[in-house]
C-alpha cells in the first residue's frame, strides 16, 4: 500500500506568512501526528549541522518548529550529528537558545560511544552505531536535499547513515568503492602510458598511488565517468564500472537499516526539505549557488517512500547551468536524472531506494499529499510564466 508524502510547495499564491514554507513544515507536523506521538519519547532529531561556512543547511526556523511540536507533547527531544559539525554549530547559527533543546554529539565527544553490530560488506565486518541515536525511543531524520559526489544526492538516507554511524564506519563506507579491483597494472606496465591515462582526466579523478608506483588510485568522488581516461588506458588495465560507484549506496541502505532497527516501526519519520539545492554535500563546509530550484518539503513515516518522492520532484527540472562549478561537467542523457547528469551514470541517485526497499525499510510507492494546494502560484505567476517562454 502506497504511503502518503506529505508536501509543501515552496510556490505561494500571496504574500502571506502563512503560505511560506515553515507555515507549511507546521501543518506537516501535525499531519504526522508529532506532538501526540512523541509524548514521554527520547527523541533524536538527526540532522546535519554543517562545517565552517556552509549556510545552505537547514535553517534554525525550521528546527525549532520541529523541537517546540516535540515539546508541546510531553517529549524530551535533542538534535543530534557527528562530533565535529556539533562542535562548531553555534558558528552557523545552532545552539541550545535557537532550537530549543540541546545539541548533542550522537557518538559521544570523542567518538567512543557506539554500539557494535555485526554484518560482513565487503571490507566492512562491523559497523558502529552511534550511542544517542541508538539509546533514543523516537526518531525524526531531518535532512537537507541536495547533490553529493558519492551518490548523486543526499537526503534522509545519506543523512542517517553517514550520520548515525561512528567515523571509522563512516571512512570504511566511503572505502567500499575501492574494494572491487578496478586496476591491472600488469596489463600497463609503462609509466609513460600510465601519465597519459592521469593526464588524460580533467577532473584529477587518477593518481599515482602512494605506495605501489606502478598501481592507479582513482578518486571515486570527482569522477564523472566520462570515458576519456578508457580511451588512452590499454584495454582491460582500468575499469569505470558501476559495481565501484554503486558499492556506496548499498553501504548506505545498510547502515540505515542498521540504525532504524533500533526503533519501532511506529516511531520514527522522515523529512527532506528540498531548497537550497546545492551540487555537494554539506560536508565540504561553504555553500554555492543551487544547482536546481527549490522543489519543497517531503515527508512520511516511510523513508523509501520519501526519498522516491524527493526525487521525482527533481527529475523534470533543468540545472541551472551557470551555477554549476567549472570543475564539473554536465552530462545529461533522456530518462537520466539531473543529479546524475551532474555526477555520473553510475551514481543513480534512485538505486538507494531500491535496495533500502528490497532490505524491507520501506516501499517507494506514495501517494503526494499537497498540505496547501491553495497556496500553489496563482494566475498571475503563470500568466508570467506563459509569457516568458
Amino acid at each position: 500500500m502506497p504511503a502518503d508524502v506529505y508536501y509543501a510547495s515552496p510556490k505561494q499564491r500571496n504574500l502571506r506568512a502563512e503560505e511560506t514554507l515553515p507555515a507549511k513544515l507546521d501543518l506537516i507536523i501535525d499531519k504526522l501526528g508529532i506532538k501526540d506521538r512523541a509524548k514521554g519519547e527520547l527523541v533524536a532529531v538527526k540532522m546535519h549541522l554543517g562545517f565552517h561556512v556552509g549556510y545552505s543547511t537547514i535553517h534554525p526556523v525550521f528546527v525549532r518548529r520541529i523541537v517546540d511540536a516535540v515539546k508541546q507533547g510531553g517529549g524530551h527531544p535533542f538534535v543530534t550529528d557527528a562530533p565535529g559539525s556539533c562542535f562548531t554549530a553555534h558558528t552557523r547559527g545552532y545552539t541550545t537558545e535557537t532550537l530549543g533543546c540541546p545539541i548533542v554529539p550522537n557518538q559521544g565527544a570523542n567518538e567512543r560511544y557506539f554500539y557494535t553490530k555485526q554484518h560482513e560488506y565487503k571490507n566492512i565486518k562491523e559497523w558502529q552505531v552511534g550511542g544517542h541515536l541508538h539509546d533514543a525511543s523516537f526518531l525524526i531524520d531531518l535532512a537537507h536535499a541536495k547533490g553529493h559526489p558519492s551518490c548523486s544526492f543526499g537526503g534522509v538516507f545519506k543523512n542517517l547513515a553517514l550520520g548515525g554511524m561512528a567515523g571509522a564506519t563512516r571512512g570504511q563506507m566511503h572505502d567500499t568503492v575501492h574494494y572491487d579491483r578496478y586496476w591491472f597494472a600488469e596489463k600497463c606496465p609503462d609509466a609513460e602510458t600510465r601519465q597519459k591515462i592521469m593526464d588524460a582526466c580533467p577532473y584529477g579523478c587518477i593518481v599515482e598511488d602512494r605506495e605501489k608506483p606502478e598501481e592507479l588510485h582513482l578518486h571515486f568522488e570527482p569522477c564523472n565517468q566520462c570515458g576519456r581516461c578508457l580511451k588512452v588506458a590499454p584495454e582491460g588495465s582500468l575499469l569505470i564500472a558501476p559495481v565501484n560507484f554503486q558499492s556506496f549506496q548499498e553501504a548506505m541502505a545498510i547502515s540505515v537499516k542498521l540504525v532504524l532497527d533500533t526503533f519501532d516501526r511506529s516511531k520514527m519519520t522522515f523529512i527532506n526539505i528540498a531548497t537550497q539545492i546545492t551540487p555537494v554535500c554539506d560536508c565540504f563546509g561553504f555553500t554555492g549557488p543551487p544547482i536546481l530550484p527549490d522543489a519543497g518539503i517531503f515527508a512520511s513515516d516511510d523513508p523509501c517512500a520519501v526519498e522516491q518522492a524527493a526525487l521525482d520532484a527533481m527529475m523534470p527540472m533543468r540545472i541551472i547551468e551557470e551555477n554549476v562549478p567549472g570543475c564539473m561537467e554536465i552530462q545529461a542523457a533522456p530518462g537520466r536524472h539531473p543529479l546524475a547528469a551532474l555526477h555520473g551514470p553510475h551514481k543513480d541517485p534512485y538505486l538507494v531506494v531500491r535496495l533500502a526497499s528490497e532490505m524491507g525499510l520501506g516501499s517507494p510507492e506514495y501517494n503526494l499529499v499537497n498540505v496547501l494546494p491553495e497556496a500553489d502560484a496563482g494566475p498571475l505567476a503563470e500568466q508570467t510564466a506563459l509569457s516568458a517562454t
